[in-house]
C-alpha cells in the first residue's frame, strides 16, 4: 500500500471520463487500498481514482460507518432533494452548498466481482453523488449553487456539517 498525490483543480485527469474496470485484478485491489489509506491520510470522506492519476471508475468513501469500495458504480435511483456544503480534497479551501439527491441507490462491483447495490440517503448520498461526479469529470464546483466565505467556511466547521473533506 502506498499514500498516493491528490490531483489538484487545474489537473487535466480530473476533468477526463474515467473507463470502467474490466477485470479485477491485484493491480485494481492495490488502487483501492492506496485509496483508501490516502483518504483516510487526508481526512476525507471520499476519493475517486482519477484524483489520483487513475483513469478507472473505482470510488472510496467513509462517511463514519465503515470504507466502502466501489469498482464501476452507477446511480440506479434518485429521491428528494437536498442542499449541503461540500468541499473536496482536489480543491482545498473552496466550500460551496450543492444540490444533491437526499436519496440515492448505486450499483457497483465489490472488490471480489460480485454485483452489488447501496442505498445512502444524507451524507452518504451526497458523497456517493460527488464521488461519481468525478468519475464522470464533474468538480462539485460545477454544481454549486454558491460558494461559502470564510466566515461561513468557520460555521459550518464548527456545527460539524462539514468536518471532513470529500
Amino acid at each position: 500500500m502506498a499514500i498516493r498525490y491528490v490531483r489538484k483543480i487545474g489537473d487535466e485527469v480530473l476533468r477526463k471520463k474515467a473507463k470502467p474496470v474490466t477485470e479485477i485484478n491485484s493491480h485494481i485491489l492495490t488502487i483501492l487500498e492506496d485509496m483508501a489509506q490516502t483518504m483516510y491520510l487526508n481526512d476525507g470522506v471520499g476519493l475517486a481514482a482519477n484524483q489520483i492519476g487513475v483513469l478507472r471508475r473505482l470510488v472510496v468513501i467513509d462517511v463514519g460507518e465503515g470504507l466502502l469500495e466501489l469498482i464501476n458504480p452507477e446511480i440506479v435511483y434518485e429521491e428528494g432533494e437536498q442542499v449541503g456544503a461540500e468541499g473536496c480534497l482536489s480543491i482545498p479551501g473552496v466550500v460551496g452548498e450543492v444540490k444533491r439527491p437526499k436519496k440515492v441507490k448505486v450499483k457497483y462491483l465489490d472488490r471480489e466481482g460480485k454485483e452489488r447495490e447501496i442505498e445512502g440517503e444524507d451524507l452518504l448520498a451526497r458523497a456517493l453523488c460527488h464521488e461519481i461526479d468525478h468519475l464522470n469529470g464533474v468538480l462539485f464546483i460545477d454544481k454549486a449553487i454558491r460558494f461559502l466565505d470564510e466566515e461561513e467556511k468557520e460555521q459550518v466547521k464548527y456545527f460539524g456539517n462539514m468536518s471532513r473533506g470529500w
